[in-house]
This record gives C-alpha cells, structure tokens and sequence, in this order.
C-alpha cells in the first residue's frame, strides 16, 4: 500500500449519501508489486494452527437492499463428487429454478464447459428459457479456455483471478504485476466480445488485500467504466480462513474484506459475491456476514457438496435469507424436500442424517421429555413449521427413552391423526405399545425401532383391543 501525501491533500471532500457525513479517502492504493511473497506467516504458520489476530478496527453494517443467492452445484460441487449426468443436471436445474421462485432469488448458477456431458447439460438448460437461475460458466484466465465461452454464445462467465501470493507466487511462478496484467488480458477479451466477466478472487483470505486485490479491483472498475459491461468480483475463501468477528484483522476478517472491495476498490454491492469453504465451521456464519456488510450475493452448493468440506449450503442461505429479510421472497422451500429426496433416491448421495433441513433426522426427537413437549405443543420443540415448509413435520424416534409421550407422538404423526382423533399418553394402545417397547430393550435391543416394526405391531395390538385400524396419512 503506498501513500502520495500530495495526491491525498489535493482529493476533493465529498459528502456520503449512505450516512451523510463528508468523507475524503484516506489512502490512493497502488499496485506493491514485491519482490517475494507474502504469505502472512505471522497468521498462518505452516506447522501451527492459524491464528486470528484482532486491530479492533470496526466497519459499519450495510446490508444491500437487494441480496441474493447464486449456485455453484455443478461447478465447485462437481468437483469432490461423481459427475453428474447430463439429465441429473438438468433435473437439479429445474428444480433451483421453482426453489427460486418468481422473483429470481437464485440468480444465476455456473457450469464447467471442459466436457461433452457439461455442455450438453449447458445446451438443455439454456433451451428452458429461464430467466433465473441464469446459465454461466467458469474457466481458467487463459485464452484457449476463453474459447468455449465464445463458442456457447454465454453472457456472463466466472474467471479464475487467483490473488494470494500462494498461488501467484508459488503456483502460478509469477509477480504480482505479471498476474495482474495476465488476467486483465484475458477480461479485456471477455469484453470485447461483449461477455460480462465475473472475477473469482481465488484464496482471498491469505491475500494482500490493499497491496494486490483493491488496486486490482480498481483496474476493473475502470474497465466496467470503459466499456459499459458489469464486472462482478467474487471474494473466495478458498481455505476456509475467514472469519466474523468483529475487529479481526484481514485478510481473514470477512467484513473487512467486503468493505475494502465496497469502499476502498469502489465495486458497487450488486457486483460483490462471497463464496465460502467450510473447512472451520464458519461457510454458512462468513456467509450471512459478508451479506450483512455489503455483499448482494452469496454463492453457495446444493447441501454444502464441494471441495474439500465443501461450501456454503444453499439450503441454509435460503432460511438465513428469511431471518434477515423477514421474507421468503417468493421462494418455495418445499423444493429442498424434494432436491433432498432426489439426490437420496435417484442420484444415490446419501445426506447425513442430521443434516440441518434436509438430513432424514433434522426434526426428529429420541428423547421421551422433548416428546412430551412436542405432543403438548410442537412450537416447543421444532424450530419452524417444519411441516408447513418442507412437508417435514417434526417426528419422535421410538426406543428405550421415548416413554409413552414419545410413541403417542410417533402414532399421530405416523396416521395423521389431529385434534380429537389424536393419541395422548394415557390410550390403551400406547400403554400397550410401551409395554412392548420396553420389553424389546429388557431383551437385549440396542438399536432404534423402524416403522415397520412400529406399524406391525400396532396392527397387533390394534386387533387384540378390538380397535378401528388407522389409515397412514
């Protein structure tokens, strides 16, 4: 970061329309093109875990108005998993496009070109018609790759811009001014052609950030300038490193980091994305605070599948979009479900079953307390009308601690049985059922109770008390 004291005392003052205060930048930033790398050794030593240093330096919330979620399922996603097929893709595209719902709150979603099968699916996405999720690709800052983009006739395409020194320098064996100039060369070409480039600034949280990525971010924005065409900056946390708290230092301070490209590189919030890795826990978290700070999107991945831990789920930003907004906006959760139920049946990905909305356990409840509080009232217990939606209504696992409130829960939920058709702790059958229940675990049972087994011997049971049968909802 250099400092020209005369340019500085010559800026003109200016008033900020979002706080109304007068404002004068404080630094003109400038390309450090050093001569070795900085690797933040100070935060993240190698043979230790990585540190997060705080300065205390506070930055204001600024939420954009208009926030929204882009997709990256068939990209980022494809790349830790079996590639999809053709007709998977396109089936899943669908489907992103009803969960979007009229307004578009899935903006875009981006695919790789490199094979026959991705542009295939490309092909019959693109036939659809929609205008949301719109269809992008991605490519390496190289020409050759440029090519396919050309071909495809495509509006928009993601360009891989990496900006940390790991990889300017130890990667890609160049000076931070040879890989600036190397990928303006290659966005140059996008424009030219009048395709809108969308910058991944790959491994953003061990980056220079006012030596390497604002000075870069400012030469794109001259170039949106000249040209008339968006040039959208992506923020990568490539590692997982970023992180919330307030006062952290950057790079790894994820406020920090969108509001050095907002004010200090002068990318307006609709052009900012943030896209997340999850390898400390922190994806969804990073996530919502780069939205908060004034990021407009939040790339994510269908159930967080992707490199390494994988990235942002794009379930939990549509409910983290809720609690923000206060609105869904137009979206139709509902689709989660079936997503969720598509990739367990016909794409064979098994969800890990206490997977935050979508895992076959999210709602469900072993304990015989927690089920007495969902059969007195289901608000106690579930954090939403899960049933409403996801069509997942909060359930009771039978085993040797549900107690009779448990199996009451299970039986109602199981048949559909409400109001005064609705099963309490004190029905015969229930006492019954607990009866056998308790009699499986005094044998030896370790293992939960299936529905099938539930339902046969409420059958049983059912026939022995001289009982109507039920009929499962």
């Amino acid at each position: 970061m250099r400092q020209d004291n005369n340019a500085f005392q010559n800026r003109p003052v200016s008033m900020n329309s979002k706080n109304n205060l007068l404002q004068i930048e404080e630094h003109m930033y400038i390309l450090d093109d050093v001569q070795k790398p900085n690797v933040f050794r100070n935060m993240f030593p190698y043979e230790e875990i990585p540190k997060i240093p705080f300065n205390d330096r506070i930055v204001p919330h600024n939420m954009p108005k208009d926030i929204w979620i882009t997709d990256t399922t068939f990209r980022d996603g494809q790349q830790s998993r079996a590639p999809y097929t053709t007709e998977q893709i396109v089936t899943i595209y669908d489907m992103l496009h009803e969960l979007g719902g009229p307004n578009g709150m899935i903006r875009a979603s981006e695919f790789f070109l490199y094979s026959k099968k991705d542009r295939d699916a490309v092909y019959k996405c693109l036939e659809k018609g929609y205008k949301f999720p719109e269809v992008t690709s991605w490519i390496r800052a190289s020409q050759e790759d440029f090519k396919l983009v050309k071909e495809i006739g495509l509006k928009e395409t993601g360009i891989l811009v990496s900006c940390s020194d790991y990889h300017i320098f130890l990667k890609l064996k160049m000076t931070r001014r040879q890989a600036m100039e190397h990928y303006l060369s290659v966005i140059r070409s996008c424009l030219d052609e009048g395709i809108s480039p969308r910058c991944h600034l790959e491994d953003i949280t061990r980056a220079d950030i006012f030596g390497f990525v604002v000075p870069f971010c400012i030469e794109l924005m001259k170039l949106k300038e000249e040209y008339k065409i968006p040039i959208k900056v992506r923020a990568c946390d490539t590692m997982g490193y970023g992180v919330n708290f307030a006062g952290a230092v950057i790079p790894r301070s994820v406020q920090g980091i969108i509001y050095a490209l907002n004010t200090n590189g002068g990318v307006p919030s609709e052009l900012i994305e943030w896209h997340g890795h999850n390898d400390f826990y922190k994806a969804v978290t990073n996530s919502t605070t780069a939205w908060i700070y004034g990021c407009s999107g939040v790339n994510c991945s269908l159930f967080g599948i992707g490199e390494r831990t994988g990235n942002t789920p794009l379930e939990a930003m549509v409910f983290e979009y809720a609690q923000l907004k206060g609105t869904l906006n137009g979206m139709n959760t509902q689709v989660i479900t079936d997503l969720a139920e598509y990739y367990e049946k016909e794409i064979g990905f098994h969800i890990p079953p206490q997977t935050p909305f979508v895992g076959k356990n999210f709602n469900v409840t072993r304990a015989g307390i927690h089920a007495d509080g969902l059969l007195k009232n289901e608000e106690i217990y579930n954090i939403f009308d899960t049933e409403k939606f996801l069509r997942r209504p909060p359930i009771s696992a039978v085993s040797n601690t549900s107690g009779l409130a448990g199996i009451a829960h299970w039986i109602n939920i199981h048949y559909n049985l409400k109001n005064e058709k609705a099963m309490d702790k004190k029905s015969p059958l229930v006492i019954k059922i607990k009866e056998w229940v308790d009699k499986q675990y005094a044998d030896g049972r370790v293992t939960v109770l299936t529905d099938e087994e539930l339902v046969t011997e409420i059958e049983n049971v059912q026939k022995e008390l001289g009982m109507e049968e039920f009929i499962s909802a």
